[in-house]
């Protein structure tokens, strides 16, 4: 698919993952311009700056020891119901339109300057102008694939079938049948190693081809019939396109029958098979790997990592089984949906249109949504560049550190004041915590995109150029040192991640802002937003992922045995509890995908709140009670109306089956119900619903 990168940041374990590369930033309070896109309602419609601590949002009808999210947020969702163009809508997601609106102004001036610009501007303003160009682009019909499919139209055997993939690789399309990139090694976290991934499917989780239930018959329904409409754009007949649609449902099927659970992904030890390449190539020889990784234009290597290796042995069978011609039809079938939505105007809205069955989503965003979302997606620490000068300041970023460095003491405080842990891992624990570094805001050194040619004419050809830069600089990381100052989101980004390969935590500037972080607000709203932010990044450090990586990144055990059963029947304890939620009609959360996410909520929250203790022992003013609420109330009030949101049905059972991450109203009250101190200050009492029984505490 086109610019499919996620080998390297797959294991980052990120705030909101479903946000990720979305566009968002901080302001300067400038003026915003409604946009160019003649005949647009929705550029008129502008979001206006979220608010930290909004009394508006709560709804004082409900009783916060029965439904805290509700009584948090319970008017703001009354009050902002899901836009035609998204499929849920939440505060990261107002956050991230208003910050759209931030680079859209950017954009626009790059893209419009009368006089001379520098080449960093010269490409984020011709890159979004050819997107913004969509009678150009629809002239072109399907004519930006040709190069594409000839060449898949020329392979004629296997071997040719091998080099078109490796090809298609080096052109910035990777994770047909399978994915290739770097990523650091295991058990040397220093280096940047080879791996292979499973991948090849175009539904959004193998469950989706292997469960028996009526929405999923359904589901594989309307995807034969989306690909049949798409190779019909691309000039088939409807019988044939139907046949084709059907060769490429049935291998991809097999795919997922080989496919190993999202659940047990997660565990790193079931990613942990490196191996000699001629191992792997004797394990799939089919698969002609050494000629593959070749063809890719990759270094050199002799070992690779191989996620799993049952999933290659199944491919490699299949390889042999299925004929040339119907290979043929499965790749020409990934390179046009990976490129649907960058093409002619009969191709978005056949793409769309599947996308919309799958989450809910009514309308298509407006051009200059899109536009700018894929400049920061293609060119982001460029177009970051400009949105950095822009928006954010050294003040911001000074009181980050301040709250970054209280945060890091709490959790050295907790670690060392646990009842079931012992000395000896303990002493494990600190040191890791110790070696965590933090980045904010921004790259040190910016990503050089000197060698991307971006036009005005073409932009499939700009979107190609920009993912084959991207697939080269990842390839040529293997066998090199690994670089921690290297970013996996853009600067506009609103979210966060915790890294363990690198064992930091990094916090883009783009969710420096309201409603996770102020300099208007007091520190308990502070400590509530970003402060739990922090928290729950340093906690990913020790869930049941991020506990297996040492301090320097490598997997390794440093746990004493009783040490790590009491802290998986606590885990399993967060589990169980969250996966007793109902999501969406009969649809309950899984307890163990979400389980690291839910682990780090927890753990966040209760070490911001000590984070806030602290502070009001050395600062008076924090203990007042503003706007009726105690400092205790007000963190836990900024905690929870970050998580306010409305959702499709549609989009909460995607979500259930694909997202590590709980809704927002489990997010809420799932951990406020394991909070001693949340129930002290809202004066909630045992039996009520916001006070759980069986309370589930691992950090």
């Amino acid at each position: 698919m086109f610019f499919k990168r996620f080998l390297p940041t797959i294991f980052m374990s990120a705030l909101c993952l479903t946000m990720a590369g979305v566009a968002a930033g901080q302001t300067s309070g400038a003026g915003l311009s409604s946009g160019t896109e003649a005949g647009s309602a929705a550029d008129t419609q502008l979001v206006s700056r979220p608010r930290s601590f909004d009394l508006s949002a709560i709804d004082k009808s409900v009783n916060p020891c029965e439904n805290f999210y509700e009584y948090a947020c319970g008017s703001w969702r009354k009050n902002n119901p899901i836009p035609g163009d998204q499929s849920r809508w939440g505060r990261f997601n107002e956050l991230a339109e208003y910050n759209r609106q931030v680079l859209h102004e950017i954009l626009e001036k790059t893209a419009h300057a009368t006089g001379p610009r520098n080449a960093v501007d010269q490409k984020i303003g011709d890159f979004y102008g050819a997107c913004m160009d969509e009678a150009a682009i629809n002239a072109k019909g399907a004519a930006p694939l040709k190069p594409l499919m000839d060449r898949i139209a020329s392979v004629t055997n296997k071997n040719q079938l091998i080099d078109t993939l490796a090809w298609l690789q080096n052109q910035g399309i990777g994770g047909i049948l399978f994915a290739f990139g770097s990523s650091p090694d295991l058990h040397n976290a220093s280096v940047e190693i080879a791996n292979v991934f499973q991948s090849g499917l175009g539904l959004p989780d193998r469950d989706y081809y292997l469960k028996d239930d009526a929405k999923s018959q359904e589901t594989r329904q309307k995807y034969v019939a989306h690909m049949t409409n798409m190779f019909v754009l691309l000039g088939d007949s409807p019988e044939a396109a139907a046949k084709e649609a059907q060769v490429v449902m049935d291998i991809e099927t097999k795919l997922a029958q080989a496919t190993m659970e999202r659940v047990k992904v997660r565990d790193p030890k079931n990613r942990d098979h490196k191996m000699k390449v001629a191992e792997l190539v004797a394990l799939a020889p089919n698969l002609s790997l050494e000629r593959y990784f070749q063809g890719t234009g990759a270094p050199a290597f002799t070992e690779v990592n191989v996620v799993p290796p049952d999933f290659f042995q199944a491919i490699n069978q299949q390889i042999e089984a299925t004929p040339i011609a119907d290979w043929k039809t499965y790749v020409r079938w990934h390179v046009a949906s990976g490129a649907a939505a960058w093409l002619s105007e009969a191709f978005v809205k056949e793409n769309f249109s599947f996308q919309s069955y799958l989450s809910g989503q009514k309308e298509l965003p407006v051009r200059w949504k899109r536009c700018v979302q894929i400049t920061d997606r293609m060119l982001g620490e460029a177009l970051g560049q400009d949105y950095v000068h822009d928006t954010f300041g050294k003040e911001g970023k000074d009181r980050m550190l301040k709250m970054v460095n209280a945060l890091e003491g709490a959790l050295g405080e907790d670690i060392r004041n646990l009842d079931w842990m012992t000395p000896e891992t303990r002493k494990q624990a600190e040191a890791k915590l110790h070696l965590i570094a933090n980045k904010i805001g921004y790259p040190e050194n910016w990503r050089d995109y000197s060698t991307v040619t971006v036009t005005r004419n073409d932009f499939l050809a700009d979107v190609r150029q920009a993912a084959a830069f991207e697939e080269r600089r990842d390839l040529n990381k293997i066998g090199k040192a690994l670089d921690k100052t290297e970013w996996g989101m853009t600067p506009p980004t609103v979210n966060a991640y915790y890294n363990p390969a690198e064992n930091n935590i990094n916090f883009p500037a783009g969710i420096l802002q309201p409603p996770f972080f102020s300099q208007s607000v007091d520190d308990a709203v502070n400590f509530g937003g970003i402060g739990v932010v922090i928290g729950h990044e340093l906690t990913h450090g020790f869930d049941d992922q991020g506990s297996k990586y040492d301090g320097n990144g490598n997997l390794s055990n440093w746990w004493t045995d009783a040490d790590r059963k009491e802290f998986d029947k606590r885990t399993s304890c967060i589990a169980d509890e969250y996966g007793s939620f109902t999501a969406v009609d009969d649809v309950h959360l899984n307890g163990r995908l979400t389980l690291g996410e839910n682990t780090a909520d927890n753990g966040g929250l209760h070490i911001a709140l000590m984070a806030l203790h602290k502070d009001m022992a050395s600062n008076p003013k924090v203990k007042e009670t503003i706007d009726g609420y105690t400092a205790e109330q007000r963190f836990f009030l900024g905690f929870a109306q970050v998580w306010c949101s409305n959702s499709t049905p549609e989009s909460s059972r995607l979500l259930v089956k694909t997202d590590p991450h709980s809704p927002g109203e489990f997010r809420t009250n799932g951990t406020l119900q394991n909070s001693e101190d949340f129930a002290k200050a809202f004066g909630c009492k045992a039996g009520q619903k916001m006070v759980s029984a069986n309370a589930c505490h691992v950090w």
